[in-house]
């Protein structure tokens, strides 16, 4: 079965998206967590392909900092997040360095 869609649930996880300062990366599920919908990483990956151009898409990766991105979108994450002064230990993010922690009590209903 698949949700319905939700601007309530969309909202929340921009919201959560939003919060992730530069030179700092959140996995798919940390977003959803975050945002209250701890099951949901594949809406957030879903919201980010249809409207990523308005958000910090760039720092929303895949578990253990995995850029899940293939091709030229994925360098052009990788070459992002190093402008950002992000570093990669291969080709996954340095998660202990890079990893942002969500302090959801601050977030804004």
């Amino acid at each position: 079965m698949r949700a319905p869609k939700s601007e309530k649930r969309d909202a929340a996880f921009r919201r959560a998206i939003r919060q992730i300062p530069r030179g700092k990366v959140a996995t798919y599920g940390q977003v959803a967590a975050a945002a209250g919908y701890p099951l949901y990483h594949r809406h957030v990956a879903q919201l980010l392909h249809r409207c990523g151009n308005s958000l910090p898409w760039q720092r929303v990766v895949g578990a253990g900092g995995q850029i899940k991105l293939k091709y030229e979108a994925g360098l052009e994450q990788r070459t992002r997040l190093e402008l950002e002064g992000v570093r990669f230990r291969g080709r996954r993010v340095d998660m202990a360095e890079h990893q942002h922690r969500f302090r959801t009590w601050e977030f804004e209903d």
